[in-house]
């Protein structure tokens, strides 16, 4: 089964994440068939507008922490050892990649469901337009590509990545995260329905109006930032195998299966959630 399905239909490309299993878990494989469907879309003339969904129950929980798939495809293909190695991989895997989706000459939209966690908040702020499920729950932390305070105010940003806490549909709509909240059994078509709307426009006209938004941003520093934060991204994630890091992680999950595996922020994440949940009751 492929981790990516493509389709084109009423000059829209309907690209879908496909490893519901591991809730569109983002392995090397997945990232790279990702990579090729937009590349395809983006030359593809009869594609005006391109749509990101993911299979199941949630858009996706993040990156791959190491299923079956991933262990072997890693086996199969080493890092180079060292510091050299981690940062070309994730450089390539989470910064080029995502950058190349975000500059694709085309309207880009994603319609979120259920976890958008990490990864999933970076493929999800690669795209143009972002329509979220009532379901939707995004996590954000100072990832690989960190678009964060560039998409909610930098005030904002700091308040919940402080935390570590989630942002509902709802919240994210107000932050201007998402665009716009619909009911989950309406996401698919909701997002398809504006992306055939944009579609009917003049491509070279639409292609014009992202790069003139798309160039306010990098006017104002946008990819400067990207790569200074991926930097501290490396320096955190190496902080993170400290003896004094202040976390650990989530008990009885170290050596869980890959289903199970959790980043500690995420868990604690989690704990938030659910203590204002029972707060709110």
């Amino acid at each position: 089964m492929s981790d990516v399905l493509y389709e084109v239909s009423d000059q829209v490309a309907r690209i879908k994440v496909n490893r519901p299993r591991y809730r569109n878990a983002q392995s090397r494989r997945l990232l790279e068939a990702l990579d090729d469907a937009f590349a395809d879309a983006g030359r593809d003339r009869d594609v005006h507008v391109i749509a990101l969904f993911g299979a199941g129950e949630h858009f996706s929980g993040g990156h791959d922490l190491g299923t079956p798939e991933e262990a072997a495809d890693r086996e199969d293909r080493p890092l180079q050892e060292g510091v050299r190695g981690l940062f070309d991989h994730s450089r390539e895997q989470f910064v080029e990649k995502s950058m190349r989706w975000r500059n694709v000459p085309k309207p880009t939209i994603a319609g979120v469901q259920g976890y958008c966690i990490f990864g999933g908040w970076i493929v999800a702020s690669a795209m143009d337009i972002v329509y979220a499920a009532e379901s939707a729950m995004f996590l954000a932390s100072n990832f690989q590509f960190f678009t964060v305070p560039w998409d909610v105010h930098p005030r904002k940003a700091k308040e919940f990545l402080f935390e570590s806490r989630f942002i509902d549909a709802e919240e994210a709509r107000r932050l201007g995260l998402v665009n716009r909240v619909v009911p989950a059994d309406r996401l698919e078509a909701e997002v398809l329905e504006y992306a055939e709307r944009v579609a009917r426009n003049d491509p070279f006209q639409l292609r014009m109006i992202k790069l003139a938004v798309n160039q306010m941003q990098d006017g104002q520093g946008f990819h400067a930032h990207i790569t200074s934060a991926h930097a501290m991204h490396m320096l955190s994630a190496q902080g993170e195998r400290d003896p004094d890091y202040a976390l650990r992680a989530p008990e009885g999950r170290s050596h869980a299966g890959p289903e199970a595996r959790r980043r500690p922020m995420v868990q604690r994440a989690l704990e938030h959630y659910e203590a204002a949940r029972r707060r709110d009751g």
